[in-house]
């Protein structure tokens, strides 16, 4: 059931959220484990204007998880690094975290903070119970400066385990 409320003179809608911040956190710490192949599994959506990539994974809990990769045609510094889950018992995917580039600014509603740069996006309780994106809120970011080393930093973040092989090969994921 939701609750109406206004933030910032806007009318607004407190929802249940999907998951809690705990549960949230739980997810994104569970090992996930990447076959020894998985550059060649990693499957090629084209869309207008970009190049785009996913790889699903299972945790260790048994959570499915789906890792995407973004990357403008255009604007090298316009990308995003994904790393979402599939809710149970259904299709819908909700995005746990999510590494940005430097295109745009971004504005986090609740703290009423806008910044320009890297970034990184996390799901929240508060912004689900909002009724805003679950990933709305974005700490920027000073550990990576192009999308390979965003790949890299939510590999490291998410318990993403590769196995053995050249990392710098296996992240070369459109060939440069």
């Amino acid at each position: 059931m939701a609750r109406a409320f206004r933030l910032n003179g806007r009318p607004c809608k407190l929802m249940m959220a999907a998951y809690s911040d705990e549960e949230i956190e739980s997810l994104v710490q569970e090992r996930k484990l990447v076959p020894a192949d998985w550059r060649k599994r990693i499957r090629l959506v084209q869309k207008p204007g970009h190049r785009e990539r996913s790889l699903d994974l299972v945790g260790e809990a048994g959570n499915e998880f789906r890792v995407i990769v973004r990357q403008n045609s255009v604007n090298r510094f316009d990308f995003s690094i994904i790393l979402a889950v599939r809710a149970p018992s259904s299709n819908r995917i909700f995005r746990l975290r999510r590494h940005n580039g430097k295109s745009h600014e971004h504005s986090n509603r609740l703290e009423g903070t806008k910044f320009y740069g890297f970034h990184i996006h996390c799901a929240t309780e508060r912004y689900q119970e909002l009724g805003a994106r679950e990933d709305s809120y974005a700490e920027p970011t000073d550990r990576y400066e192009d999308w390979q080393g965003a790949l890299e930093c939510l590999l490291a973040d998410a318990n993403i385990v590769v196995s053995p092989g050249s990392a710098s090969e296996q992240l070369r994921l459109f060939g440069e």
